[in-house]
């Protein structure tokens, strides 16, 4: 399992885990997506901007980052929690540098959401998880 966490789960790790699923086969790999201070809900403009995309948040409910969740994982992507994000014995991690959608116009929003896009393609390509 591929974990992607970030601060709220309220927007790039949604997208993160929404762009995996989708892309990824899901007998070799499934992504889930937890924050370590979550929000009540998806952020808007996340949600309108991957339903352009076709891809369908409206239903997604933040989370919060647990050891138990993360002990799960044999990936941990974070994007923006810092310290607040574990590093786990046994457990690969990366760390990628996206900006944080809320309160942003959509177009910035798309712009975000194109850059995680890519980076999970990268991550689904390299680790042959299609």
């Amino acid at each position: 399992m591929v974990l992607f966490a970030c601060r709220q789960n309220a927007g790039r790790s949604q997208m993160a885990a929404a762009w995996f699923n989708a892309r990824a086969d899901p007998r070799r790999a499934r992504a889930l997506s937890a924050g370590t201070q979550p929000a009540s809900r998806v952020h808007p403009p996340v949600v309108a901007a991957m339903r352009e995309v076709g891809l369908d948040l409206s239903g997604a409910i933040p989370q919060a980052l647990t050891p138990d969740l993360a002990a799960r994982a044999h990936w941990l992507i974070t994007m923006g929690c810092g310290e607040a994000c574990p590093m786990l014995p046994g457990v690969r991690a990366e760390d990628w540098p996206v900006d944080d959608p809320a309160d942003r116009p959509a177009d910035e929003v798309r712009a975000i959401r194109q850059t995680i896009s890519a980076r999970v393609e990268a991550l689904i390509d390299r680790e042959h998880w299609r």
